[in-house]
């Protein structure tokens, strides 16, 4: 994905005025609020609301702040400085099916480079596959600190004046380095971050358009899409873009300015970036997608993530109190704010989810004024901020999934804050990747949103049988009972649509070992044309002619043509069902035969991780050329 050209001035100014006018409509609003509206009789209720209301603001003016120019930074002039590079590449327990495409293409980077694998792991059979590849291997004696401590123990001794960070599912793209390096040309760029983007697109986090299979529509929505190509962006303008873990190159002088790599968090990516920007160094993103990873593919790994990222963020709060630091500037302070803050928007999202039902079952109003006239000032200023955000995101935020994402981590976020504040020992979880499990069931509903579900359902019966004139209660204002019943109707829909998902069976435990990619080529199968419509470096599926089908647990051979020349894979055919007509591959009907790769082939593997990543899914049907 190339990097965007810059915004017109006319698009740019469109934005800012919405997020303006949006905001002082805002104020205005709350300070009517204030003086006009709140209700004696229920001071806690109205004033609780009236809190929420303005954190909402809070929330956008920070937004505003972190998107309001979000054009990247000039690309350096000078070329790459002479510099002793290494690519390191962290590990622990993913199986070498995630590993060999991310250290098959860190070897191929230009220019010239060490890779090492750092194994906390202490596995032989990684240790072969790297030296199969090319790449060194390195493990130590004691596995303190999880990924930071990996990372600080590799620093003591690989000699290198810059190293460039994958996790071990980040597949890099050849210009990875050349593209970062020039940056170098300034002593005081510390770090290079590019954008974080993700190749399975089946993964929990996407949401995709109209059909039935979500591996064959069109991504509509990506869940760190706003953060990673909007938000990240906005940062580099004011020296804040921060270390994301992976897919950056870092100067090894600055960490050891810092002390090495942070390690009494477990997001030591965000404190290790505080520590620089406090010591003076600049940081850079790059906003163009230089290499992909795995995103999430199940809800428990996803909640897994989130409770991680969020428990980081409230231990980077208490430890390194970025939003005071006076070594920080004011721009700084504001950008780390944004992030750091914007894992509380849970505990509005709670306050807003509790509202309605307190309304119906008490009886209580939260707001004291003519409701015609709360109404035109409530749904104004809630248009003009929804307005503001998407445009602000550059229409990258979808309302309907941004508010089903939240309140799936919501559970997960809520007891991060508790743990992260509270100090209380949190081990360093890794989020699993490749295969969790092998049957496909139905992953556990979250017991919050569950039992705030269950609170609605009450609270309906409660409001039916009230405006039925047998229940026990009644309601002082009518009006605000029924708006405070039309968001009940729309919470519950959405807490309905988000335990849906999670219990969803295509984000249960993932069954495949390595990523299946959806391609369209030829190919051949012991001699005889076939094709190839699935492949992943485990194996292939094809479609053959009926006249040709081999049996299954049989051995057999798959030729594909690669840039590189001719490829041949020893495979076992697993499985055999019919298929469409297929005059591609010269038959009136076809069968599509499902193949397993033999164990080892790793120089095999390897050339096809290259030609399946090199370029990223939008050109895949490129990199592999028909024979």
């Amino acid at each position: 994905m190339p990097p965007r050209a810059p915004e017109t001035a006319a698009t740019r100014w469109r934005i800012r005025v919405s997020a303006v006018v949006a905001l002082v409509a805002g104020a205005v609003y709350l300070g009517w609020r204030l003086v006009a509206t709140l209700n004696g009789d229920a001071l806690a209720l109205s004033l609780g609301l009236w809190w929420l209301e303005l954190h909402a603001l809070l929330g956008l003016g920070l937004f505003t702040f972190s998107l309001w120019d979000v054009d990247a930074t000039p690309r350096p002039t000078s070329t790459a400085p002479d510099l002793r590079v290494a690519v390191l590449v962290p590990t622990y327990d993913e199986p070498l099916e995630i590993l060999l495409p991310t250290i098959a293409a860190a070897v191929a980077l230009a220019p010239a480079h060490e890779t090492w694998v750092l194994d906390d792991g202490d596995r032989p059979h990684v240790a072969a596959l790297a030296s199969e590849l090319g790449a060194r291997y390195l493990t130590r004696p004691e596995h303190l600190h999880a990924k930071a401590g990996n990372l600080n123990h590799a620093l003591s001794v690989i000699e290198a004046d810059v190293v460039g960070i994958l996790d071990a599912d980040h597949v890099a793209r050849p210009d990875f380095l050349k593209r970062t390096l020039p940056y170098f040309s300034d002593p005081q760029v510390a770090l290079v971050q590019t954008p974080q983007d993700f190749y399975n697109e089946s993964s929990f986090e996407h949401v995709h358009g109209s059909g039935t299979s979500a591996g064959e529509d069109r991504v509509t929505f990506t869940e760190q899409s706003v953060f990673y190509r909007e938000i990240q962006p906005g940062k580099d303008r004011w020296n804040g873009a921060f270390w994301c873990g992976t897919g950056a190159v870092v100067r090894t002088s600055a960490l050891a300015s810092v002390g090495g790599v942070a390690t009494s968090s477990i997001t030591e990516d965000i404190q290790t970036t505080i520590r620089l920007h406090r010591a003076g160094w600049r940081t850079i993103y790059h906003d163009e997608v230089l290499a992909r990873g795995l995103a999430a593919s199940t809800a428990a790994q996803y909640a897994l993530q989130r409770h991680r990222w969020c428990t980081g963020a409230m231990q980077v709060l208490r430890q390194e109190r970025p939003l005071t630091d006076r070594r920080l500037s004011i721009p700084q302070r504001l950008s780390y704010a944004a992030t750091l803050l914007g894992w509380f928007d849970a505990v509005r999202i709670l306050g807003f989810l509790l509202l309605p039902p307190v309304v119906l079952l008490t009886g209580a109003s939260p707001i004291a004024a003519p409701l015609v006239v709360f109404v035109v000032f409530f749904l104004t200023a809630l248009f003009l901020q929804q307005h503001a955000l998407w445009q602000l995101a550059r229409g990258r935020l979808r309302p309907l999934p941004a508010a089903i994402f939240d309140l799936v981590r919501l559970e997960a976020t809520l007891g991060a804050i508790v743990s992260g504040l509270t100090g209380r020992g949190v081990a360093f979880a890794v989020t699993p990747k490749g295969r969790t499990g092998e049957p496909r069931v139905h992953a556990p509903t979250p017991r919050l949103l569950a039992s705030i579900l269950a609170i609605h359902l009450v609270a309906a019966g409660g409001y039916l049988a009230t405006i039925a004139g047998i229940g026990p209660l009644s309601y002082e204002v009518p009006g605000v009972a029924h708006g405070a019943a039309f968001w009940l109707l729309v919470n519950g829909t959405l807490l309905a649509l988000s335990i849906q998902r999670v219990r969803a069976e295509r984000f249960a435990a993932e069954r495949r070992s390595s990523h299946r990619h959806r391609i369209h080529t030829a190919g051949a199968l012991d001699g005889r044309d076939v094709l190839i419509t699935d492949l992943s470096i485990t194996g292939a599926q094809a479609l053959v002619a009926t006249t040709d089908v081999p049996a299954i647990g049989s051995s057999t051979t798959l030729t594909i043509a690669l840039d590189g020349g001719l490829t041949t894979f020893r495979a076992t055919v697993r499985s055999v069902r019919p298929g469409a007509t297929g005059a591609e591959v010269g038959a009136e009907a076809t069968a599509t035969v499902g193949l397993e790769f033999a164990t080892g082939q790793l120089s095999e593997r390897a050339r096809l991780t290259l030609g399946l990543f090199a370029a990223g899914s939008e050109r895949r049907d490129e990199l592999i050329v028909t024979s």
